[in-house]
């Protein structure tokens, strides 16, 4: 036995956790902490102003995005399935959910614009677009990503690393979601 500690047995070279997983969960902590500095910036902002959202602008619509919100939690549970079995067939329910979800933020942005709300028109509406539009980005990209692992799935080439870490990121733009919108839209 050939071992360089005593008491060790040789094993075969097994990868415990695979290199597309470290990498997203390096890449979700940076992104965490993008967001957290978004947060951070728009709550000081907030506490230093007069009235926070100002006077004048558009109320953000509270209950409809909740409505859209839940259509993407729902999609992280689709997510959740589909690593349990039937795959393709729960991949295109998250899809499906988190389509909704976008095609609101979408519709919503649209009509902020319309009432008033633009990224110049306050620190408020800046701050808006910047925290809302860089989620529905990452929502975007985590919909293309997902949609991969579909077609990948459909032809047996889906490996299990890159869809663990694709759930990962969904993961993380499901989670993220409540907070921002506890953070900006309550």
């Amino acid at each position: 036995m050939d071992s360089a500690l005593p008491g060790l047995r040789p094993t075969r070279s097994r990868v415990l956790i695979e290199s597309e997983v470290v990498a997203m969960v390096i890449f979700v902590f940076t992104e965490v902490m993008l967001f957290a500095g978004f947060l951070s910036a728009y709550t000081i902002i907030g506490s230093g102003a007069p009235v926070w959202p100002p006077v004048g602008e558009p109320e953000l619509p509270v209950g409809p995005t909740a409505v859209a919100s839940l259509a993407l939690i729902l999609s992280g549970g689709a997510v959740m399935m589909s690593g349990r079995g039937a795959t393709t067939r729960w991949l295109g329910v998250a899809l499906g959910l988190a389509g909704v979800f976008v095609v609101w933020q979408v519709v919503e942005a649209v009509r902020l614009v319309q009432a008033g709300l633009t990224m110049v028109s306050s620190a408020h509406g800046g701050f808006f677009y910047t925290i809302v539009g860089a989620h529905a980005i990452h929502a975007l990209v985590a919909m293309i990503v997902l949609s991969g692992c579909l077609w990948r799935q459909t032809r047996g080439g889906l490996s299990p690393g890159l869809f663990k870490a694709v759930r990962i990121f969904w993961y993380f733009v499901v989670g993220l979601w409540p907070v921002l919108y506890a953070a900006v839209y309550l």
